[in-house]
């Protein structure tokens, strides 16, 4: 229970009397407050008339009002009194009894409580040897409240508030809250042979008949009883089925649906049950052992503006009467949460995975807003929550490919699509100029005995000298390389982090930060030559890739990426990193990667793409030959420019190279 503050209008005064001196019903009652204050109960029992404690054992009065005010949450409690005047209290000390009003406010988990009583004193032997008066409390139950003067009971009435639903930038729902068939049985109903009714309901629930026995078994449930087993999505042929079964009966009950299913559920997340671990980190004031909490995804990220608050009333009730209000709050149900996402980009770009692997991000280069955010493979979280599939955590477990990991918010080796990004460090900061060549021969390069016998590789030689738009559309990686000796570690890595490698995403989900290496810094010289066309140990994340491309769309301004249709859009996250002329160049470039280059599937659209491909090498050492390979493409429509596409293909080394690229390609055709 919370520490109680006691703030009196009086001073306090010590009740400690000589014997040749008494107190005074003032006095007497001052000590009375301090005790009921201090919650020392004990005390205030010692302080009650004769009548009292006659009337009103200890456990119908002090511990009564211990166990309301933890009951109720009691805190903030305050008691004042006006003492008597000189004239009053001589005429108590006559009588031999005086009246006290006195006022009490306190905070409840309902909110606040006051009223107003009056207190009772009355003179009564204290010792009977020396037959010396003191004053005494004649206390009743108005004291806890005064509607229970002349009885009654308090309850408390919760009202669970609704959760608050997902929707994507159209208002199509990503989690809501749609009807559910909650199934159960009348035990006395099952039929001739229970045991087969039961084996057959456990069959088609995906449950066990021990949790069934175990439901069937709870002290309250009664033959005529309807016992509730398990939630089930409304399928018709299911239901039938449950229905065929002896004994078998359902509720209408409204509950938490997922309509994009897996193709957003790492997005979206789900709901479940809230656990004894969740508990000792959220206010017990907010939640109950029987309550639903956001897990994963947007349903934990945003669990306080879903969740709402729970209403709270404090009644007296009293037979035969209607209840009396002593305190409430109101219910507050959940905000909706809207974010930018478009269910149909969403829908298709994790659909172009089919069996695949992988990650994609979309964004619109105009405004920055989240178009979607793909991690394949994927869960079904309506599975999860009324799924009948009673091993379904185990084949998720058990599947090689991983599906629980959240790829979209982790980060990868992007390979060749950095090359753009390379390039437009060297074009800012002089040691790339558009149109200059260098002189590349054969198929490696090795910058010396440094280097040991390391060597970079390109995937086909050239004709003459190889400049900045012939080493992006054949994705050269030696003049990359070469390129980045030239301008140093240190050049290369602060452009890196104009462009936010290194630096925590502003973004409204947590995304893992995008990373130049382990150190932070390029000391190595293959290392260094390595991460300019995206190995050695540069890692980023899919968003973050699809932001970097904003910049060549928006005259050099990266934008920011949002996912929440509430924040501004359009927001610049990183200004001027290149020229408007450098941007636009790079565009002329990006478009002839598809027309000339390594991304000539992209023509197969009906209207024209740009972007670059990508392939990382999955190393873990220079040695490694695992020849394990991740395909990349990056891309948007060359015309409308309305959507960029950052998407990752894992291990495409047995697979086309083009994936990346004719995925994307498809899912823009799908869209335009």
């Amino acid at each position: 229970m919370k520490r109680i503050v006691l703030l009196l209008v009086i001073p306090f005064i010590l009740a400690a009397c000589s014997n040749d001196e008494q107190a005074t019903p003032n006095e007497r009652f001052n000590e009375y407050v301090t005790h009921w204050s201090e919650q020392d109960y004990e005390n205030m029992y010692g302080m009650f008339s004769e009548t009292a404690t006659e009337s009103y054992p200890q456990d119908q009065s002090t511990q009564r009002t211990e166990k309301i005010y933890e009951d109720l949450n009691v805190s903030d409690l305050q008691i004042e009194f006006e003492e008597l005047n000189e004239e009053e209290t001589e005429s108590a000390m006559e009588e031999g009894t005086a009246v006290i009003p006195f006022s009490v406010t306190m905070d409840s988990m309902a909110g606040n409580i006051s009223y107003d009583y009056e207190a009772t004193l009355v003179q009564q032997v204290e010792d009977p040897e020396e037959e010396n008066l003191n004053w005494y409390v004649e206390w009743d139950p108005g004291f806890i409240f005064p509607d229970l003067k002349d009885g009654g009971e308090i309850s408390i009435q919760t009202t669970t508030p609704k959760r608050g639903e997902i929707l994507d930038r159209n208002q199509m729902p990503l989690a809501i809250n749609d009807k559910l068939y909650e199934i159960g049985v009348v035990p006395g109903n099952l039929g001739p042979d229970p045991d087969q009714a039961k084996q057959q309901i456990a069959e088609l629930l995906g449950i066990s008949v021990e949790s069934i026995d175990s439901s069937l078994n709870a002290g309250w449930v009664q033959d005529n009883l309807y016992v509730p087993l398990k939630n089930i999505l409304p399928d018709e042929e299911l239901f039938a089925d449950l229905m065929a079964i002896d004994g078998v009966d359902h509720r209408e009950i409204t509950g938490r649906v997922y309509p994009a299913g897996e193709a957003a559920a790492h997005l979206v997340g789900y709901i479940r049950n809230i656990n004894a671990e969740d508990m000792e980190g959220v206010d017990p004031d907010e939640y109950g052992p029987n309550d639903k909490i956001g897990s994963r995804g947007l349903e934990a990220h945003y669990e306080q503006q879903l969740k709402g608050k729970r209403g709270v009333k404090i009644v007296i009730n009293k037979e035969g009467q209607d209840e009396i209000l002593l305190a409430e709050t109101p219910v507050e149900d959940g905000e909706n949460i809207t974010v930018t996402i478009d269910v149909n980009v969403q829908e298709k770009l994790f659909s172009s995975y089919g069996e695949d692997a992988g990650t994609a991000a979309a964004v619109d280069p105009k405004t920055g807003e989240t178009l979607a955010l793909v991690s394949s493979p994927s869960f079904v979280p309506n599975e999860i929550l009324y799924g009948t599939s009673g091993n379904y955590w185990e084949q998720l477990d058990n599947d090689e490919q991983n599906p629980l990991i959240n790829r979209f918010a982790s980060t990868y080796a992007p390979g060749s699509v950095i090359k753009p990004v390379t390039g437009a460090i060297g074009l800012a900061n002089g040691s790339i100029e558009l149109g200059e060549g260098m002189e590349i021969e054969g198929y490696t390069w090795s910058n010396g005995e440094g280097w040991g016998n390391y060597e970079v590789t390109r995937v086909s030689t050239s004709n003459g000298p190889v400049d900045l738009e012939d080493a992006l559309i054949r994705s050269d990686n030696i003049f990359f390389a070469r390129k980045a000796v030239e301008m140093g570690a240190d050049a290369l890595v602060n452009g890196m982090q104009d462009f936010g490698v290194g630096e925590e995403l502003p973004y409204e989900y947590p995304i893992t930060m995008s990373t130049i290496s382990s150190s932070g810094n390029l000391d190595d010289e293959v290392l260094l030559a390595n991460t300019s066309y995206g190995q050695g140990e540069l890692e980023m994340s899919a968003l973050h890739l699809a932001a970097t491309y904003t910049t060549f769309l928006n005259e050099g301004n990266m934008l920011k990426p949002t996912l929440l249709a509430s924040e501004e859009t359009s927001q610049v996250w990183k200004e001027e990193l290149i020229s408007a002329e450098h941007a636009a160049a790079i565009q002329d470039i990006l478009r002839k990667v598809v027309t000339e280059g390594t991304a000539r599937d992209a023509q197969k659209a009906d209207f024209p793409i740009s972007g670059k491909t990508g392939t990382a090498e999955l190393k873990l050492t220079n040695d490694d030959e695992s020849g394990a390979e991740n395909g990349w493409f990056v891309g948007y429509p060359t015309d409308d420019k309305n959507i960029i596409i950052a998407l990752m293909v894992e291990q495409i080394q047995d697979k086309e190279k083009a994936l990346a690229t004719k995925k994307v390609t498809d899912v823009l055709t799908q869209i335009k």
